[in-house]
């Protein structure tokens, strides 16, 4: 692994100083750096590649940033097998596993190829109208559809693999992968799910019923949500990004994609050591 593609949040506080470390690190291991932004080429001694071909180029690609700057990246690389490290440039991440004052030992497992691997499976969102596809898009963490311009309630209908499960009414529905299960489902009531669990997490969000409760489905499963009744305009939104505006009649479709993402990370990681932190588990009192 000697060609790294480099994606970084220039907004995060030690960007500057961790870019000037990186260059020195990969200079130091003869790497060859690809940034996707003409000034971070600059400011890396690197050469300047979109991201679109990444995929064709490197080897490996760093996601320095937080876990939004992951999100960006595996949708970037979607389908091109390149794996992933995510170094956090400010607290741990669910996703960015490397802390910045870990850079050198990031470079050194690379350049050794010490890594331990994860790979995370992805969902495909298809969006329908009239039968007929009108857009396609992918994601590491969830699709979610509901919010719009009002505090209207709406009516959704779930089935899983042809089979109704309900309409509901409410204020939105959203599915999430293992990956995505400690973001918006957890913050929505959904439970965590191991990232090697193969499986889909389904939230009604503020359903009208004391009745509904997060449902887990394989991850072979058809996911088909049929908005049935609304009076304002749906959004859309994979992974955080609002992607499309759904209306009455309209339906999505979410199933397994065929291509995984994988992560790099140190081995020293351990998942459930990110849990404790970012949820601050403390266990119960002896």
């Amino acid at each position: 692994m000697k060609k790294i593609g480099v994606i970084v949040n220039t907004k995060r506080p030690r960007a500057d100083h961790v870019l000037s470390e990186l260059r020195k690190l990969a200079e130091g291991h003869s790497f060859e750096l690809y940034a996707e932004k003409a000034e971070m080429a600059r400011a890396l001694g690197a050469q300047h590649l979109p991201v679109s071909e990444f995929g064709n180029k490197v080897d490996v690609a760093l996601a320095l940033g937080g876990d939004g700057t992951v999100l960006y990246t595996a949708r970037a690389l979607h389908g091109s097998g390149v794996p992933i490290m995510g170094i956090n440039l400010g607290s741990l991440g669910f996703l960015t596993s490397v802390g910045d004052t870990k850079i050198f030992q990031a470079l050194e497992s690379i350049a050794q190829e010490t890594f331990k691997v994860s790979e995370r499976e992805v969902a495909d969102c298809r969006i329908f109208k009239d039968g007929q596809l009108v857009g396609e898009e992918h994601s590491l963490n969830d699709v979610v559809l509901g919010w719009g311009a009002s505090s209207r309630i709406v009516t959704l209908r779930l089935s899983v693999d042809g089979e109704l499960v309900g309409s509901f009414m409410c204020d939105g529905m959203m599915v999430s992968t293992p990956t995505g299960s400690t973001g918006h489902s957890l913050s929505a009531g959904g439970p965590i799910l191991h990232p090697g669990v193969g499986g889909f997490c389904i939230n009604v969000i503020c359903p009208h019923t004391l009745s509904s409760r997060p449902l887990i489905v394989p991850n072979e499963s058809l996911i088909e949500i049929e908005v049935v009744n609304t009076a304002k305009e749906l959004i859309l939104s994979i992974d955080g990004q609002d992607e499309f505006k759904v209306l009455r009649g309209e339906q999505i479709e979410i199933r397994r994609s065929p291509h995984r993402v994988k992560f790099l990370q140190l081995q020293d990681h351990s998942y459930f050591s990110v849990l404790a932190q970012k949820l601050h588990w403390r266990g119960s009192a002896l």
